[in-house]
Formats: structure tokens, C-alpha cells, sequence
């Protein structure tokens, strides 16, 4: 056969060739047989590699890999916004990976939960008890200390679109007890340079 031309048959995948022989014991009806058959699947096993490869090769965004041209402020701006994102969305595992404050509240409104089961805790603690885990904003910056933390000024947004307001609470009035729109969300900075959420949305049993 001259191989400097395309073959009609399986023999070539991708400029790889493979060389199939007819056994004379064996006789060329069933040579040529078993040549088609074992070219045909060498084919499907070289697209199968081939897939595997392009698959393994995929990039992979981390939060990591999408700060790296931040600066701390942008960085920690970052933080909190995914984090509160992640609460609206329901990805509750990712938001505990950036969450560093307190769950004792979540622990005692979920005495069935373990203390450590912190995605659980934040799942419940948005769709049963009350945290107002909705679309946010940042609005500014309340105060910084660089290289340490900043606390920032946040504003969320009712399922109607409107602007989310905390009443009074506990038998207050408004006049005692103004109701409230911004909030104070602290992020600090951890030793293995990375930004940590200190606080949780606000509360409206």
C-alpha cells in the first residue's frame, strides 16, 4: 500500500499510523478482518485519550487567580462581595470558605447541627432563621487600616427591588430605634495573606 496517500480506511488517526498484518495461518478473509476491527477501535481509544487531555488542560478560575492583580483593597472588596453573592446564589459551602466570624447564633437556632457543619449552618440560617441573605451592594468605605482590615458600608435590596430596611426591633419604636439600611461589614486580612468576612448579613425574624 502507498502510505503517502489518504487511505479510505481507519489506518491513519491524526497523521498516527498504525501497520496491520494479515497472519497466513490464519488466512486473508479473517486478516483482513481483524485488521478494520483492531484500526476502528484504535481510533475510538485515541479520540478517548484525546478528550481526557483536552478536559485535564481546561483552565480552572480560583478566587486566588482572580485577586492577583488586586491591590489589598480590592482584594478585601472582592472578599465580601463573592461572599455575599454566594449567600444570594446558595452556594453556601463556598461562603463558608471565606467566612471567619462567629456561628454561636446558627448553633443555638440549630441545636440539630453540628457546630462544625458550617455550610449547613449558613444554608439554614438563610432559608429558616431569618438572615436576610439577599442581592447586595457596597456603597463605601467606613474606615481602613491598611494591611489589617476594612470595614465597609452595604446596602441590600428587597425580592421586590427595593431597598432593604431593618425596623425596630424588640418592642422598640422608630423614634428610639431608626430603621436601617447601610450595614458594617468587616474584612481583615489573615496571616496567610488571604481576606476573611467577619460579618453576616442582617437579621429580621
Amino acid at each position: 500500500m502507498n502510505i503517502s496517500r489518504r487511505s479510505k480506511y481507519p489506518e491513519e488517526c491524526w497523521g498516527l499510523r498504525w501497520s496491520f498484518y494479515k497472519w497466513k495461518d490464519f488466512g486473508a478473509i479473517r486478516g483482513e478482518t481483524v485488521r478494520k476491527v483492531s484500526k476502528s477501535g484504535y481510533c475510538l481509544l485515541l479520540v478517548s485519550v484525546m478528550t481526557l487531555l483536552l478536559i485535564s488542560c481546561a483552565p480552572q478560575q480560583s478566587l486566588s487567580a482572580a485577586t492577583d492583580n488586586l491591590d489589598d483593597y480590592e482584594r478585601a472588596q472582592y472578599t465580601l462581595m463573592e461572599f455575599l453573592k454566594n449567600l444570594y446564589d446558595g452556594k453556601y459551602d463556598e461562603a463558608a470558605q471565606v467566612y471567619g466570624g462567629s456561628y454561636q447564633t446558627m448553633i443555638n437556632q440549630n441545636p440539630g447541627i453540628g457546630s462544625n457543619d458550617h455550610t449547613t449552618l449558613l444554608e439554614n440560617a438563610c432559608t429558616l432563621n431569618g438572615m436576610q441573605c439577599l442581592q447586595a451592594k457596597i456603597i463605601g468605605l467606613e474606615e481602613e487600616f491598611p494591611n489589617e482590615k476594612y470595614v465597609f458600608l452595604v446596602e441590600f435590596l428587597d425580592h421586590n427591588g427595593t431597598l432593604f430596611m431593618l425596623g425596630p426591633c424588640c418592642g422598640d419604636d422608630e423614634a428610639s430605634s431608626p430603621p436601617q439600611s447601610v450595614f458594617l461589614f468587616t474584612v481583615i486580612k489573615t496571616d496567610q495573606n488571604k481576606f476573611t468576612v467577619m460579618d453576616m448579613p442582617p437579621y429580621a425574624p
